[in-house]
């Protein structure tokens, strides 16, 4: 379970206003979280802050009951192996082979021999419909396989709990759907704990469990996707809906 109380996050020029205001939310273990909100509201922020490669300024952030918030960077690379994150913009190492670039977690927190490692990849390489593809470079990938490829990477570890941010962000529809059936199914495979951003509502709610919005870094809606799609609060309703009732 992860479990946030009262997380703030300040923004670096005095003036403006926080990023994240007094947030709190409960991910039970095994729930495949969607988090939305328009633009700026703190999303890719709050993933950085659970993974902790930012500090929050207040609150705690419970990862199975141990605050990150307060640990020391030694305590919190060890706790990081527990994590696998997808970024925004897939992150790979133009430099690294496909294969190299999903070993990369691997070879950094883990000590594993090599045929260990390249058992995984390929493994991992079968299971986003890209066998065979270790010794390709990025530059010769599309978008759609460079995600898979992100995809790969954030799970090559098997780890318990999985960030996505943005995970089909610039790729069109068709492709979209299959990225997110593919995050689906992953998570089912390993019951792990996901929270997952994305503006593509439409297809991000085809797959998830619960949903939190933020809104001006503030947490206006907390609940099911079921919930999500009946709220009368009219900020999720809006976004939601794609309603055009007033700007958000």
């Amino acid at each position: 379970m992860i479990e946030i109380r009262g997380l703030t996050k300040h923004a670096r020029e005095p003036s403006a206003a926080p990023i994240l205001r007094d947030v709190s939310l409960q991910v039970p273990k095994g729930c495949l979280y969607g988090l939305i909100g328009p633009g700026a509201a703190g999303k890719s922020v709050l993933l950085k802050l659970v993974v902790g490669l930012l500090r929050a300024d207040g609150g705690e952030i419970l990862v199975e009951g141990e605050d990150i918030t307060q640990m020391s960077e030694l305590r919190l690379q060890a706790v990081r192996t527990k994590f696998g994150m997808l970024f925004q913009n897939n992150a790979l190492f133009d430099h690294l082979s496909v294969a190299d670039n999903i070993a990369f977690p691997l070879r950094r927190l883990f000590s594993l021999s090599e045929d260990e490692v390249a058992a995984r990849v390929a493994e991992r390489l079968a299971c986003v419909a890209l066998p065979g593809f270790e010794t390709r470079m990025p530059s010769g990938l599309s978008g759609g396989q460079k995600k898979r490829v992100g995809v790969a990477r954030a799970t090559v570890s098997h780890a318990s709990i999985v960030l996505y941010d943005e995970p089909a962000a610039g790729l069109d529809p068709v492709t979209s759907q299959k990225i997110f059936d593919l995050l689906r199914s992953e998570q089912r495979a390993s019951g792990a704990t996901v929270i997952m951003v994305s503006s593509d509502l439409d297809r991000l709610l085809t797959v998830t469990d619960r949903v939190g919005m933020l809104y001006r870094g503030q947490l206006i809606f907390d609940g099911t996707t079921e919930e999500a799609r009946k709220t009368t609060e009219p900020r999720v309703r809006q976004f939601v809906h794609g309603l055009t009732e007033g700007p958000l």
